[in-house]
């Protein structure tokens, strides 16, 4: 089968990519930049981005599948408007583009931050509303899309939405931020933890029900795939079980790590790393749902998280085997 991939040289891109050629499918590739985890893979790399509509036309031509994980991630806000337009225009233009390439499915990744976290003492499932004007830039962004993927299949699209939580796991060669966090944990390079935490779900569980929903899935449904909720006590703590070293456990209350963001946003600048800390991560970290659903994943996907102490221990051991870490 020929399948396309948006944004295939991310982290779950690259564990997609790699699982669907095992499966013996053929993958397009769009990248809007060289890939490591990509280089060596038998696919069709396409270099372009999902502003272009001449490119997606290209990459969905004689395509069956597509899935859409092309997104500009953000925690830091949107002052350069290419969190909207790569999540929101990028998407209206895969919708377009697979109307007229008569894709025969189209599934799109969201983000579990496209949902109101509130009220946080109930459980989240698919009903709970999309933010709207009180979210952050990415979360209104994510949720954009999602309406515009839903009101397509309304009209004829067969199409049907992903919206994992914290994505963490092995293969992770960029690395993304949250990888990047494990390994700043593991090195001792964070000196102190906040309260809260969040979902984490295995990036090969994301993928393996990524793939189930090309049959499985229904058009028009959202899905959440959602693994288990931890605090990030708890998180640096399983590093420090599976590496043999000894992890941050110093805790600062909220409102100390908020007042010390300008001098965390100024180290970032000068030594040019994404900061982990930032307004809006302190806010998901202590407010975002502890209760997150994936029961409807589980009976239509056969979604089923693994424990996040085999995805740390996994991912310590692919960081080592790769030279991330020592």
């Amino acid at each position: 089968m020929n399948i396309a991939v948006t944004g295939a040289n991310g982290h779950v891109g690259v564990n997609l990519c790699r699982a669907l050629i095992d499966r013996g499918h053929h993958v397009r590739a769009l990248a809007h930049q060289h890939s490591q985890g990509l280089r060596l893979l038998p696919l069709t790399m396409i270099r372009g981005d999902v502003l272009d509509k001449s490119t997606l036309r290209e990459l969905f031509a004689d395509t069956e599948i597509v899935f859409h994980l092309a997104a500009k991630i953000s925690i830091t806000g949107d002052p350069d408007g290419t969190v909207s337009r790569i999540n929101e225009a990028g998407t209206g233009n895969v919708l377009e583009a697979a109307r007229e390439c008569r894709v025969r499915r189209l599934i799109h990744f969201s983000s579990i931050h496209a949902f109101r976290q509130h009220p946080a003492d109930q459980p989240l499932d698919e009903m709970r509303p999309l933010v709207e004007n009180e979210g952050f830039a990415y979360d209104r962004s994510k949720a954009a899309a999602e309406r515009a993927v839903m009101n397509a299949a309304k009209n004829g699209l067969d199409a049907l939405v992903l919206s994992p939580t914290a994505i963490i796991g092995p293969d992770d060669p960029e690395p993304s931020l949250i990888g990047s966090a494990v390994i700043d944990i593991y090195n001792r390079r964070i000196p102190s933890l906040v309260p809260g935490g969040y979902d984490w779900v295995d990036v090969r569980d994301v993928v393996a029900s990524a793939i189930s929903a090309m049959e499985n899935g229904r058009s028009g449904e959202k899905y959440l795939v959602s693994g288990h909720w931890h605090s990030l006590k708890e998180f640096s703590g399983l590093i420090g079980m599976h590496s043999g070293r000894k992890t941050v456990t110093t805790m600062l209350p909220m409102w100390i790590a908020r007042t010390g963001l300008p001098f965390v946003g100024l180290y970032s600048r000068m030594s040019g790393t994404k900061p982990l800390y930032t307004s809006e991560s302190l806010t998901i970290i202590s407010e975002g749902s502890r209760m997150i659903s994936h029961a409807k994943a589980s009976r239509e996907l056969h979604h089923n998280p693994r424990p996040l102490t085999d995805t740390i221990r996994d991912l310590l051991t692919w960081l080592k085997e790769n030279s991330y870490i020592r």
